[in-house]
């Protein structure tokens, strides 16, 4: 399964790896340099238009702009901002925005937090049930009604994509938004903080049924309280960095 190419089509991203790489040559001196830094910067690198996401994520403010996030940094962000996020918690810090680090590329690899080397529950790529993530949470609402249903059905036709990775696609967008069942796609604490996080990205913070559906992941993930609030400050962070762009 081309994992890359369900990454992109779905995000609207390129593959984690691929922005890890921009990532580490801008905050290296690369590509120009000094494109802003951080979230604004080295990730911006890796943005292409249109994903999956963005056309489930319909068109609530906050749900785009979680959307947008996810688009210039995929996976490697969330787990960027994920580990900074467990880092501090397990430092018994403040709660602090990282979303202007020049270092999110760089999580020591024992870190628990890379998704690309990662495997999750029943040995899948975990970078795959970070996309079923993104797009429970970004249903969780309800508001997709049959004719969106439609809409997005005929889009997932129109990606170039194997018979498997759309299988996986239609798998994945078809299924009920079950924050029980998105749990049990982490098999480690570290793969929960970023299943929470990506969730959180992909959600309209001001509508309450969203933040109910994100309480009843965080209690079904066994998050503390206190690690919850860190990842929550990564979410609104990001969400702020792109309001301006």
């Amino acid at each position: 399964m081309d994992i890359g190419k369900i990454l992109g089509d779905v995000l609207g991203s390129k593959s984690s790896g691929q922005i890890g790489n921009q990532i580490r040559q801008v905050t290296s001196g690369g590509l120009g340099g000094g494109l802003g830094g951080g979230l604004g910067g080295g990730l911006v690198g890796g943005a292409l238009s249109g994903g999956l996401i963005s056309a489930v994520l319909g068109s609530k403010k906050g749900r785009k702009m979680g959307g947008k996030v996810l688009a210039y940094g995929g996976t490697a962000l969330v787990a960027g901002l994920a580990y900074k996020a467990w880092r501090d918690y397990s430092n018994r810090q403040k709660p602090q925005n990282h979303a202007r680090d020049t270092d999110l590329a760089s999580i020591p690899a024992d870190s628990g937090f890379a998704p690309e080397q990662e495997r999750g529950e029943d040995d899948v790529d975990f970078r795959l049930a970070l996309v079923r993530a993104m797009i429970a949470a970004a249903k969780s609402d309800g508001h997709i009604d049959q004719a969106e249903h439609k809409r997005i059905a005929a889009q997932i036709e129109q990606f170039e994509l194997g018979a498997s990775e759309k299988a996986f696609v239609f798998d994945a967008f078809s299924a009920d938004a079950d924050p029980l069942a998105i749990a049990r796609l982490a098999r480690t604490s570290e793969q929960g903080a970023e299943i929470y996080l990506a969730s959180s990205l992909s959600i309209d913070p001001d509508e309450q049924v969203e933040q109910q559906y994100l309480d009843r992941l965080a209690g079904c993930l066994g998050l503390p309280g206190e690690l919850r609030a860190h990842l929550d400050t990564q979410a609104e962070g990001a969400r702020r960095e792109f309001a301006t762009r």
